[in-house]
């Protein structure tokens, strides 16, 4: 079974034979406990064209040390990565393997580099005994796999303890700065041993492999794919480039939603939205007969996974409602019944999103991604001045949004007025996601603009979360009834979801206006 560690780290050029400074000097370290030496043996493994490296993701198969076995790294911040577990094996374990489908894909990981380590390890101790942090000086021999080049070098590695402070690490740092001892170029043993072994002629134009990534950031040249063949500053440099953003976006998030990691499943969801709104923004640029089958593939993705999103949010608005009520109206037993409903739904909705990632249907959608990037099917609007041909785009989608709620407004409060909000939703999101993928283009206009439509998004979200929650305090009250529990708090919740919808409605107005004051 897997397990995740946070380990938050940095790393330091060194010198064969560097003496480690005094580091009782320290604040807060009273102790330095010396662990002696042990021998580390690892070999890294990656895609034959290092797919894994690129994205700065590591993969590595141990044996020595404490915590032999398989490990999985995947950068969070500058220095801070997440690491999992798996034990001791000869293939890679299942619970691994899983996480890495969006970037292999049908393809499969092999040895790329072995490296052997002779690590003096320190331990950093407080007055009490507690372990602050561990510095190791690392004698590193590597090899490229299956017999290429050989490399080594000697870097000192520091790491925070888990529960502590990481500003022990600043401190740290700043009694090696006083030796003479400086930060490493190098973010991983990986990405430095793939520097140090690849002849300058053959390595790859995506970057080098381990750049250090950023947080919330997609990866770059995750499949190798080619620059797109527009001129920059024309309108399909300035589309693919959103167009790429986003479906990199989407294999960066996969592992994510399978460790079910907080807000995964919206912002994967929320990348196939924007990428499927932008096919259909930009037709001029890209022709549709190539984008609407994948468009409709991009639908499927996010309505899968939109039962768990849409789940988490519902669920989340309930128990607000119930929290916020006093509770001499909370009758029955209705937290708890409201937790059963949450804790079914939930299972079955996580369990929905990830048998979509494990289909054939995905992986064939993340290949037409590719494909579309790598012979991009432009039309003549292509190749004209960005700003222009964006800029009517995006006017384009505010008529469309415009007329949505004007039909709205003219319908008579009800079920047909519910539904036309709704459609205005939709419309408004897809207006706000186009001027959002202008912005690199527009600037200041664009972002201005894009705020204003989120506003009037957010108001006919509020508006359609009531809607739902109507339905389903029904059925709750329903289910109640049925087992001899009394309604009536369902029933309280139903009449204040019906006034926050009401409030919506009549706040619509102001805010429409606001937004068309452009």
């Amino acid at each position: 079974m897997a397990e995740t560690k946070r380990e938050i780290e940095r790393k330091y050029e060194a010198a064969a034979g560097t003496d480690v400074p005094d580091l009782t000097r320290v604040r807060d370290v009273a102790t330095v406990a010396d662990e002696g030496v042990v021998e580390l043996d690892a070999v890294y493994h990656d895609t034959p064209d290092l797919r894994l490296a690129a994205d700065s993701i590591t993969l590595r198969r141990r044996t020595g040390g404490s915590d032999a076995g398989w490990h999985l790294k995947f950068p969070v911040a500058v220095g801070v990565r997440d690491e999992i577990r798996a034990p001791l094996s000869d293939t890679l374990p299942p619970d691994l393997a899983v996480l890495l489908r969006s970037r292999v894909r049908g393809g499969e990981v092999v040895p790329v580099v072995r490296l052997r380590s002779a690590r003096d390890v320190r331990r950093l101790l407080d007055a009490d005994g507690g372990l602050l942090a561990e510095l190791s000086v690392d004698t590193v021999r590597a090899r490229r796999l299956p017999k290429g080049p050989r490399a080594s070098w000697t870097e000192i590695e520091v790491e925070a303890a888990d529960d502590a402070d990481p500003g022990i690490l600043d401190a740290v740092e700043k009694q090696l700065r006083k030796a003479g001892v400086r930060p490493s170029d190098a973010p991983s043993k990986l990405a430095r041993a793939l520097a140090e072994t690849t002849p300058e002629d053959a390595r790859p134009d995506t970057g080098r492999p381990g750049a250090s990534g950023e947080p919330g950031t997609a990866p770059s040249g995750a499949s190798g794919r080619p620059a797109p063949p527009a001129a920059p500053g024309t309108a399909g440099a300035a589309v693919l480039a959103y167009v790429r953003e986003q479906a990199e976006a989407i294999v960066a998030l996969d592992p994510a939603v399978r460790r079910d990691l907080p807000d995964a499943v919206h912002q994967l969801r929320v990348a196939c939205r924007r990428l499927r709104s932008a096919l259909k923004t930009y037709r001029s640029v890209l022709d549709r007969n190539a984008t609407d089958p994948l468009g409709d593939e991009l639908k499927w993705l996010a309505g899968e996974l939109g039962v768990a999103r849409d789940q988490e949010v519902l669920a989340e608005r309930l128990r607000g409602r119930l929290t916020d009520m006093p509770r001499p109206l909370r009758l029955g037993p209705v937290k708890a019944r409201l937790r059963i409903w949450d804790t079914a739904r939930t299972k079955d909705a996580r369990r929905k999103a990830v048998a979509a990632l494990d289909s054939d249907r995905y992986l064939a959608l993340l290949g037409r991604l590719d494909a579309l990037l790598a012979d991009p099917p432009l039309r003549e609007a292509a190749g004209r001045d960005a700003a222009k041909v964006l800029a009517r785009a995006v006017r384009k989608d505010h008529a469309r949004l415009a007329a949505r709620v004007d039909r709205a407004l003219s319908l008579a409060p009800g079920h047909e007025r519910d539904l036309a909000l709704h459609e205005a939703r939709k419309a408004a999101k897809r207006t706000r996601y186009a001027a959002d993928a202008a912005r690199p283009t527009l600037g200041k206009p664009a972002k201005k603009f894009s705020k204003r439509v989120k506003k009037v998004q957010s108001l006919l979200g509020e508006h359609q979360d009531a809607v739902v929650a109507r339905a389903t305090l029904r059925d709750l009250a329903v289910q109640a009834h049925a087992a001899g529990e009394t309604a009536f708090t369902w029933g309280l919740l139903y009449g204040r979801e019906e006034a926050a919808a009401d409030a919506a409605e009549r706040e619509l107005p102001e805010v429409w206006a606001r937004a068309v004051a452009l």
